[in-house]
């Protein structure tokens, strides 16, 4: 079988030359058929002329680079989608992640029954006070549970897939932190091990604790694609019904205490709230209800099926 890196660069100049020459060495010890994909990412430092110089002398390095900066997820699907192997390995540029690690992740995958093998950093904050180590260990738990797959580190880019598992998925925003729950939600199996973490030699890490926002919008998004994109009348009808049935309520205590001479309806928000309630609920269910014109929509002109098929039998 085939074997493709694909590799993200964003500014990362100074870590190319030594990242290349890893990633060769350790692909050529364990693997002949590779490709190396490597999307330069609108680097400004001269990243995109670095790459050239060992392309000019190895056709099995193929690069892409973007007109702008469109991040990592962008860059990773790029480079998906122009792979050629039947197995895809993603990995960082920046040399954080080991080369070496990668014929481990294959044997993994191979020998498995998986479809998708993480690397876990299981050292990568040993030297870090809980400033850095907890907030990683609870957003790991959080997404975790949020998205039902139990990974110790959901952001390392450094896994195997198999390239079959990419058929029909699209990634944006910050996704690239979520696909192996994303995929996973699609049938994927995935299994994780721990991999190497190494300090960053070069240049300065493009992730910080502004990203965390950003990252958690991102799940949400996920997770109501994930739960709702088929039945979007269940989440909206749902919010819709409780809102009616939240004014029918208000608006029969409005009248209960109009006709116990507790209050009249003017003295009393009951009456408002009642009005305002039901409304939203009315546009609620009208929401879910047009959610799913939509969605047929989308599932219709672009022919896409609302299921994935793993394998067929007898059928020519």
């Amino acid at each position: 079988m085939k074997l493709s890196v694909v590799t993200p660069i964003h500014n990362e100049r100074e870590n190319i030359a030594e990242f290349y020459n890893e990633l060769t060495t350790a692909l050529l010890s364990f693997y002949n058929d590779y490709e190396i994909v490597a999307v330069d990412d609108g680097s400004t430092d001269g990243s995109w002329t670095e790459l050239g110089k060992f392309a000019q002398n190895n056709p099995l390095l193929r690069t892409i680079r973007f007109r702008t900066n469109h991040g990592q997820t962008a860059a990773l699907m790029a480079g998906i989608h122009h792979a050629l192997g039947d197995i895809i390995i993603t990995i960082d540029s920046d040399l954080e992640n080991d080369p070496a690690d990668i014929v481990r992740l294959i044997r993994e995958l191979e020998s498995g029954n998986h479809d998708i093998v993480s690397g876990w950093r299981q050292d990568r904050w040993k030297d870090h006070g809980l400033t850095r180590r907890l907030p990683s260990r609870v957003a790991n738990w959080l997404i975790s549970r949020i998205t039902g797959l139990p990974l110790h580190d959901h952001g390392c880019t450094l896994k195997a897939y198999k390239k079959e598992v990419f058929d029909d998925v699209e990634l944006y925003g910050d996704m690239h932190r979520f696909v192996a729950a994303y995929l996973s939600w699609r049938g994927a199996r995935v299994a994780e091990i721990p991999v190497a973490h190494r300090p960053r030699r070069y240049g300065v890490s493009h992730y910080g604790i502004a990203r965390t926002f950003r990252v958690l919008l991102d799940l949400v998004v996920m997770k109501f694609l994930n739960t709702y994109m088929n039945h979007p009348i269940r989440f909206f009808g749902g919010i819709g019904f409780i809102s009616f049935l939240l004014g029918f309520l208000a608006a029969i205590l409005a009248v209960v205490l109009k006709l116990l001479h507790f209050a009249d309806l003017v003295e009393t928000p009951l009456p408002v709230f009642s009005a305002l309630f039901i409304i939203v609920g009315v546009q609620m269910i009208v929401m879910g209800i047009l959610a799913e014109m939509l969605m047929r929509t989308y599932y219709e002109s672009q022919g896409k099926k609302p299921y994935t098929i793993a394998e067929k039998l007898n059928f020519s």
